[in-house]
Order: structure tokens, then sequence, then C-alpha cells
């Protein structure tokens, strides 16, 4: 199975573009590459209806994150206070970084 590129990683601060969470805005919980798929926490909440188990584990219905493809999001900029679509640089001393397109402020991994 192939691993498609994603352009978000994992604990990212991210807007959804497209859908019915438009202008959301939260945080990467999980990159899904094989499925080119994130799960944002806070974003596309479904019900799912679970059955109770043997030991200790209660039936009912669960709400939880489910996963949305990664063209329909875009990094957040804390520089714009909007998304932005980054670039990716090299620095004089040979770290990778990812900078904002728009105002060329660095966005940091938090």
């Amino acid at each position: 199975m192939a691993l498609k590129k994603v352009h978000v990683k994992k604990g990212d601060t991210v807007v959804v573009l497209s859908g019915k969470d438009k202008d959301k805005k939260g945080k990467v919980v999980e990159v899904l590459r094989t499925e080119g798929k994130v799960v944002v926490e806070g974003v596309n909440v479904v019900a799912k209806h679970e059955k109770p188990g043997k030991q200790e584990k209660k039936g009912g219905i669960i709400h939880k994150e489910a996963p949305i493809y990664s063209s329909k999001v875009a990094l957040y900029c804390p520089n714009c206070a909007a998304a932005r679509r980054v670039r990716n640089e090299v620095l004089n001393d040979g770290t990778k970084v990812r900078k904002c397109v728009k105002c060329g402020e660095i966005i940091e991994n938090k």
C-alpha cells in the first residue's frame, strides 16, 4: 500500500477549508498517510453506536472525530491569524522549516 504525501503533521493547528465544519480550527490528532487523511480535534464529529462488552465496557452512543481528507485543511498561521499555504525552506544552518507564503514567518509545530 502506497503512502500519500500529507502537508500537515501531528500537533499542527489547522483550519478546515470546506464541508460541514468549514472555518473550524483544531489540532491534528492523527495523520493517516495510507488514506491521505487527518483526524482533527473537534472536527467531523460522528455518533457511533457501540454494544456493551463483556466486562466493564458500557454500550451507548459515543461521539468521536472521523478522518477528513488532508486537502480540506490548511495550516494556521498565528502571525496572519488565518489559514495559509506554507513553503518548505532550508535555513543557512541546515534546518528545515515551514514558512507562511503570505507573511514569511516560520510556523512552529507545537
